[in-house]
C-alpha cells in the first residue's frame, strides 16, 4: 500500500470505530484537513511515573502510530486547554509564537491547535530526507513520526522586543518536554534532536520565510531493549 494512502485508511478506520472520529475534509483549493480524535484531558499516567521513566529512545519498530496517539501527542505539545485559547505549554504574554509540524510515512502536516486538526501540506514519505537534514540521524528516518517545532519570533517581538528570542526558545523547551512526557505516558519512545541544518529542514517542511526550525522530536514504538 502506498504510504500516503496508509494514513487515510487508518483515519477512516478510526472514524468507523466509534465516537472518537478522525475525518478528512477538503474545501476547494484549501489544504486537506484531518480532524483528530479528541484528546484525553483527565486521568491517565501519573506525572511522577512519566518523569521517572523518561529516557531518550532512538531505536524504533516499523509500526505506525494510531490516530488517537498522534492526537494526544499534538495536544500535549501545543493543544488548547481553555475557551480563552490558553495552551498546554506556557507562552510569554500568550503570544504563542510556535508552529508545530508533523512528518510521518504518509506526508507532511501542520498542526492547527484551535481546531485540533492537521493540514496535509504534502503527501509522501519525507523521513529519509528529514534524517539527512538532521545529520543522518537514523532515529528520524525510522521513527513513526517526527514533530518539528518552529518559531515565529515576530509574534513575541511585538510585545517583548529584544527579549523575544529568549522567551520563544524557552517556550520551545516547555512544549518539547510536554511531548516527551506524553510519549512516556503512551508507552512510546522519543528523542529530542537539535542537530540539523536549519535551511534544509525549513525547505523540507515548506516553512514560510518568517519561521525558524528550533527542535525535532522523533517518536515511535520502542524496539525491544530500547530506552
Amino acid at each position: 500500500m502506498c504510504p500516503h494512502i496508509l494514513l487515510v485508511v487508518l483515519l477512516v478506520l478510526a472514524g468507523c470505530a466509534g465516537s472518537n472520529d478522525a475525518t478528512l475534509e477538503a474545501d476547494g483549493g484549501t489544504p486537506l484537513r484531518i480532524d483528530l480524535p479528541p484528546p484525553e484531558t483527565t486521568g491517565g499516567f501519573g506525572l511522577a511515573d512519566a518523569l521517572s521513566n523518561r529516557r531518550s529512545v532512538r531505536d524504533f519498530t516499523d509500526q505506525s502510530l494510531e490516530p488517537a496517539e498522534l492526537s494526544q501527542l499534538l495536544w500535549a505539545t501545543q493543544g488548547v486547554t481553555s475557551e480563552g485559547g490558553k495552551r498546554t505549554a506556557p507562552s510569554a504574554g500568550a503570544t504563542y509564537p510556535l508552529e508545530l509540524y508533523l512528518v510521518t510515512d504518509s506526508g507532511l502536516h501542520r498542526y492547527d491547535p484551535d481546531q485540533h486538526g492537521l493540514e496535509l501540506l504534502a503527501e509522501g514519505d519525507f523521513r529519509a530526507e528529514l534524517a539527512a537534514a538532521a545529520l543522518d540521524q537514523e532515529s528520524v528516518a525510522t521513527a513513526a513520526a517526527t514533530f518539528a517545532i518552529a518559531a515565529v519570533y515576530a509574534r513575541t517581538q511585538e510585545r517583548y522586543g529584544d527579549r523575544a528570542e529568549r522567551y520563544v526558545k524557552l517556550e520551545a523547551g516547555h512544549a518539547a518536554q510536554n511531548l516527551l512526557l506524553q510519549a512516556v505516558a503512551l508507552d512510546l519512545g522519543a528523542v529530542p534532536i537539535g542537530a540539523f541544518r536549519d535551511s534544509e529542514v525549513a525547505q523540507l517542511l515548506q516553512l514560510p520565510s518568517d519561521h525558524e526550525p528550533l527542535y525535532l522530536i522523533a517518536v515511535g514504538r520502542p524496539a525491544t531493549g530500547a530506552g
